[in-house]
Formats: structure tokens, C-alpha cells, sequence
């Protein structure tokens, strides 16, 4: 016989859930922040985000890592182009329409990778 435990309850960090959400962990209310989340919690929070979770995820401010893809550049351009904190929207549109010269060289190093990565894969 073979007898079937109890399922538990996957459960994580806030940080790791704020990570998976794509948003900024001190930027989540309180409560968040406090408590643990469970696979249920995220997947709900994934597939009906309350209005706060919406408000982050379309005005910031945002992790390094939605920085990075919002201006199509790696998480170290950001770093070689002096951005190492969080982004509003706002300041992400700024940066696009200013078009500083690193992050021209940036996108350009990051198109490089992108096109020898595809090129390695069809090997």
C-alpha cells in the first residue's frame, strides 16, 4: 500500500515573488513585503494583478533587469552607462528620446551577442 502526504504548500520570498512579477520589491506595499507567497498567490497575482501591481509594472520603478530589456541593452551596459538604480517609465521614455551615446553602443553590443547567439544555435 502505498500511502499519498499531504501537499505542501509551494511558498517563496517576497523577493523572489517581487522577481518573478517583474517589479521592484520596495516598491510593493507593505503586506508583500512582510509575508510569504504561495504558488497559488503568485499565479493569481500573475493572472489577475491587483491595481498596484499594475500601476508598477506600467510606471516602474522598475529592476535593473526590466530596465535593461525596456532599453534593449544587458543588465552590464547598464552598469558601463552609469545606471545602476531602479527606472521610472518616464525615465526610461527620457533616456530613449535622449539617445546618449552609451546607450547606442550599447544596443549595438547587445545586437552582436543576439545575432552570434542565433548563429551558434543554427550550427
Amino acid at each position: 500500500m502505498t500511502s499519498s502526504k499531504p501537499k505542501t504548500i509551494q511558498t517563496m520570498k517576497p523577493e523572489t515573488a517581487a522577481k518573478k512579477l517583474g517589479v521592484l520589491l520596495s516598491a510593493t506595499p507593505a503586506e508583500f513585503q512582510a509575508g510569504v507567497v504561495s504558488r497559488d498567490e503568485l499565479n493569481e497575482l500573475q493572472s489577475a494583478p491587483p491595481a498596484w501591481l499594475v500601476d508598477l509594472r506600467s510606471n516602474g520603478p522598475h529592476p535593473k533587469q526590466v530596465v535593461a530589456a525596456k532599453l534593449g541593452v544587458s543588465i552590464s551596459g547598464l552598469i558601463r552607462g552609469g545606471i545602476t538604480g531602479p527606472l521610472t517609465t518616464a525615465e526610461i521614455d527620457a533616456l530613449k528620446a535622449e539617445n546618449p551615446e552609451w546607450l547606442e553602443r550599447e544596443r549595438a553590443i547587445q545586437a552582436e551577442t543576439r545575432k552570434e547567439a542565433l548563429r551558434l544555435k543554427q550550427r
